[in-house]
């Protein structure tokens, strides 16, 4: 049997340890990663190895010469022009002519891959892939097996909702020549988007094996801290370069250790280093060879390369030092900080938590760094949810991150393109305008100045003004300390998953296009104007026009003063009921009650609230009765299937089923999409086109859609009342259970594995099919909890529904 190893990988997630070499050869526990697993594949008694390069193939070369070192024989595939995984094996096609196992070079593993060896033989398979389980599914690969061993799908970096299983691919395959023949040439082709789901489509025998033991994919600076760690811990079953000391402390050979220094394990100390007296190297230390800890230095979970200097009185915590660099005495360097090989730190310098020094910097005496110096990686917190990046000035929002975020953005677009640029009347949304707009220019992007504007404004002026993107920065509507920049492409719709990934790599890796002159901004002054009167347009002739309604408003800000002039201009009679502008959302839903009593002591016909960012809309007929989220749901959906005969109505996975029904009886149809509101936005336009009104504004837009409620209720001479007692029932309940993020995949695998599949489907979330009704179990991308959402025959059977579900989440999470 042979192997190949993929060690072309360029490592951008682990910047600044990647600039100056491979990714293979970054050091764990004082040895360079592919090192591992050239020995794991020396252990199963194979022979030879090719290793496929591409990024500093030299370096690679050079360690590991022919392989006799390892009692192998090692041939290098060189390839001119990145071929993905698969394209990069096939390269090394020569060589391979029997059985052959391909693994990563920059994964650490103990793996016995002698059973997934045995069944690989045993039942036939083209492909045999080794599988994992981990408690976070997202940044890998999914998959989910048949009972026989058998590949049934494949989900890559799923979203939550998507996790229906907690075993995900390690990259490590048992092939057949055979399989090479479906790999084309001379182009980038990978094993996991492109090859597997092929063959799986062409019911070629494919298994994954799960097996026991330690694995780790080496993808970002958290995970290559964690790797060193668990060596240190013995979790890993790997020859360390070191002799046993006692509690957990291993020294190399010809170390120097002076006898008034403290140890205290697990740590390793390299071949020829030299610790100085008083010097204390703490729990969770990797010292490399030939550096030196100088008299009271102090170093705790850090991981230092070889040849480095550590100056008196310095102090390390949690951080990476690279190969000959030079720490001076008195530094402060802080948790998840990453001074890159040759850096020069001087006296008394403070290198503050998360920031990342590239090669060859000096940092000046005194000097108190508390951003990356040119440039450096973030930390390894999800950056967006959904298309939009939450967080606080003094925290995941600062000036100096959001400036990054404006870079990254900008390198999203061709140099040139226009994108539109607005936020909230406040000094933070002020400073944040400026922090992304500087970011934005720095890339080479002009900036369309639009104001102070609502979301629904914004998506209105970036697809009216022809730009290239947009982002609007506003304040969270739960939360007024959290701030929130909502991107969106071209036609006003969030950013799909593929295009917030490419953004979020792009912010991580800090090296995109800076441009040599920097454009200045346009003001588009009219965009309200503009908006009220395209507003205004889509209204008919023979509705709110001829029979006006008295409405009373609740709302805040400028989403408050918006609303009364379009609906006054519309022709209704507006009662302002305007709630404090200080007070958040859910502070503002407190004083409903009282809103409600002021809607019949006005003698209002129905009265409405309007969120403060515009984008929610809560309904309440003559008698201040709300409007359920569902019965508000079904009036939107008649408004606009009476209004566009025959279309179909773009619902995500939660909407109630009911609707379908309600669709069907006005000729209409529904079509389901997942609940990102990026996909659901893109299909929406999809089936809207270039109508001047379609479901996608009734849906984003609460003013165009109340608007719209009042002008299709004046057309058929109904109160808000009678139209929603014409709708179907709607009996739906829904539930929050709270579930550790780590629990998650596992928890969705079990309830899975325990429900008939003839009643499961799993477009987003798990939906289960019950005798007269359905349950959603829908993971949040968010927060860690499950959103349950259940809908039967009658009210107390949709509760009945969602308890059930709410005590099974609560007993899998327990055992979990």
């Amino acid at each position: 049997m042979k192997a190949i190893i993929m060690a072309g990988g360029e490592g951008s997630r682990l910047r600044p340890l990647t600039c100056r070499r491979p990714k293979p050869l970054v050091p764990v526990a004082n040895r360079p990663v592919m090192e591992y697993c050239l020995e794991l594949l020396r252990d199963l008694g194979i022979k030879e190895v090719g290793v496929t390069l591409q990024y500093l193939p030299a370096m690679i070369e050079e360690f590991f010469g022919d392989g006799s070192d390892y009692g192998l024989r090692l041939h290098y595939y060189v390839e001119d022009k990145p071929l993905g995984t698969a394209g990069s094996v096939r390269n090394a096609a020569p060589l391979l002519d029997e059985t052959f196992i391909v693994i990563s070079g920059d994964a650490l593993t103990d793996f016995d891959l002698r059973p997934a060896l045995q069944q690989h033989r045993e039942s036939g398979a083209l492909a045999t892939l080794v599988l994992t389980t981990v408690d976070n599914p997202l940044e890998y690969g999914v998959v989910i097996t048949n009972s026989d061993g058998s590949i049934r799908s494949f989900l890559e970096k799923p979203s939550w909702g998507e996790v229906f299983s907690d075993r995900v691919n390690t990259g490590i395959y048992i092939l057949e020549p055979e399989i090479l023949e479906q790999i084309p040439t001379g182009r980038s082709y990978d094993f996991s988007k492109d090859l597997f789901p092929k063959l799986l489509k062409a019911q070629k025998p494919l298994y994954g094996v799960t097996l026991d033991g330690y694995w780790c994919d080496i993808g970002n600076l958290s995970q290559y801290r964690q790797a060193q760690e668990d060596i240190l811990h013995g979790r890993v079953k790997v020859k360390v370069l070191g002799a046993e000391q006692g509690k957990g402390i291993m020294v190399g050979d010809g170390a120097e250790i002076d006898p008034e220094a403290q140890l205290e394990g697990p740590i390793l100390i390299g071949e020829y280093c030299h610790v100085g007296s008083g010097a204390v190297v703490g729990p969770g230390t990797v010292l490399g060879p030939y550096t030196r800890v100088e008299t009271g230095a102090s170093l705790k979970k850090t991981i230092v390369w070889d040849n480095v200097y550590i100056g008196a009185g310095a102090s390390l915590r949690g951080a990476v030092v690279c190969s000959n660099s030079r720490i001076s005495k008195q530094v402060q360097v802080f948790e998840d900080a990453v001074i890159g090989d040759a850096c020069r730190v001087e006296t008394g310098v403070e290198v503050r938590q998360q920031v990342k020094v590239w090669p060859q910097k000096c940092l000046g005496q005194e000097t108190v760094l508390s951003e990356s110096l040119i440039w450096g990686q973030g930390t390894a917190r999800p950056l967006f949810v959904g298309s939009q990046v939450a967080g606080h000035l003094n925290g995941e929002l600062a000036p100096s991150r959001v400036i990054r975020l404006g870079m990254a953005y900008g390198n999203y677009f061709k140099p040139g393109a226009m994108v539109g640029l607005s936020t909230f009347n406040d000094g933070v949304g002020e400073l944040l305008y400026k922090a992304m707009a500087a970011g934005l220019m720095t890339a080479g992007v002009k900036v369309a100045d639009l104001g102070y504007l609502l979301t629904p404004l914004h998506r209105f002026a970036v697809r009216s003004l022809g730009l290239a993107g947009g982002c609007h920065i506003k304040p969270d509507a739960a939360e007024t300390a959290m701030v929130r920049l909502h991107l969106v492409n071209e036609r006003g719709h969030d950013l799909p998953p593929g295009a917030v990934r490419k953004i979020e790599n792009l912010y991580w890796r800090e090296d995109g296009r800076q441009a040599g002159a920097i454009e200045t901004s346009v003001t588009y002054p009219a965009i309200k104007a503009a908006y009220k009167a395209w507003l205004l347009s889509t209204l008919k002739e023979d509705g709110l026009k001829k029979q006006p309604v008295k409405i009373a408003l609740g709302s805040q800000r400028l989403a408050a003063e918006l609303a009364a002039e379009v609906l006054q201009q519309a022709g209704a009679e507006v009662i302002r009921l305007d709630f404090d502008p200080a007070k958040d959302w859910p502070a503002v839903q407190e004083h409903i009650p009282f809103f409600t009593s002021e809607i019949q002591r006005f003698g209002a016909e129905l009265g409405a609230i309007i969120e403060p960012n515009g984008e929610e809309l809560l309904l309440f007929n003559n008698s201040g009765r709300r409007i359920t989220t569902a019965q508000q749901l079904a009036l939107l959906a008649r408004v606009y299937l009476e209004l566009k005969a025959g279309a179909s109505l773009v619902l995500p996975v939660t909407a109630p089923r009911a609707l379908e029904l309600l669709a069907e009886r006005l000729g209409g149809r529904v079509e389901r999409v997942k609940s990102h509101p990026g996909i659901h936005q893109e299909s929406m336009e999809r089936i809207d086109g270039k109508d001047l009104l379609g479901q996608q504004h009734l849906q984003l837009d609460a003013l165009a859609a109340l608007l719209h409620i009042l002008d299709w209720l004046a057309r058929q001479r109904l109160s808000l009342a009678a139209a929603v007692a014409q709708l179907p029932p709607i009996y739906t309940a829904i539930r929050t259970v709270p579930c550790p993020w780590e629990a998650k995949g596992r928890v969705m695998r079990t309830l899975i594995n325990q429900e008939p599949a003839e009643r499961v489907e799993l477009l987003d979330g798990v939906q289960v099919k019950a005798e007269k009704g359905w349950t959603l179990v829908l993971p949040d991308g968010e927060t860690p909890h499950y959103r349950i959402y259940s809908e039967a025959f009658s009210q107390e059977a949709a509760e009945e529904l969602a308890v059930r579900y709410e005590q099974r989440l609560q007993e899998l999470i327990a055992g979990a």
